[in-house]
C-alpha cells in the first residue's frame, strides 16, 4: 500500500493559481482565503517558494491549508481520517502532472518515495 509522504524539491503544490483551484471558498474560511491570494505572485507561484532551491521559505511556519496533516484535510475537505492518506496521494499526482508532466522526473520520485514503483 503506497504511503503519502512530500518529496523535497518538488513544490508542485507551491502554484497557487487561484483559477486552476476555482472551489477555493470551499474549504478555505474567509481569512483564509485572504491570506492565500496574499501569497499569489504574479506568475502564479507562491511568493514564499524559492525557485533556485525548489522549496518553501516558510516551512516551519506555512499556513494551516499548505498542512497535509490528517487533522487539517478532515477538516478541510470533510475526510475521514482514512480516506487521508489516498486524497493526498491523488491531490498530489494531479499537482505534478499538472505542473510537470505524467512521466516527469518529479512524478517518478514521488511514486518511488510513496511505494508505487
Amino acid at each position: 500500500m503506497a504511503t503519502w509522504q512530500c518529496v523535497k524539491q518538488c513544490g508542485a503544490c507551491c502554484y497557487l493559481e487561484p483559477s486552476d483551484r476555482p472551489d477555493l471558498d470551499l474549504y478555505l474560511t474567509e481569512a483564509e482565503l485572504d491570506q492565500y491570494l496574499s501569497m499569489v505572485g504574479s506568475d502564479g507561484w507562491c511568493v514564499n517558494y524559492d525557485h533556485l532551491r525548489r522549496e518553501c521559505q516558510i516551512y516551519v511556519d506555512r499556513p494551516r491549508f499548505c498542512r497535509v496533516e490528517t487533522e487539517i484535510f478532515c477538516e478541510m475537505y470533510d475526510l475521514e481520517p482514512e480516506e487521508v492518506n489516498d486524497f493526498a496521494i491523488e491531490c498530489c499526482h494531479e499537482q505534478i502532472e499538472a505542473m510537470y508532466g505524467l512521466r516527469s522526473l518529479e512524478m517518478l520520485r514521488f511514486d518511488r518515495a510513496i511505494g508505487l514503483s
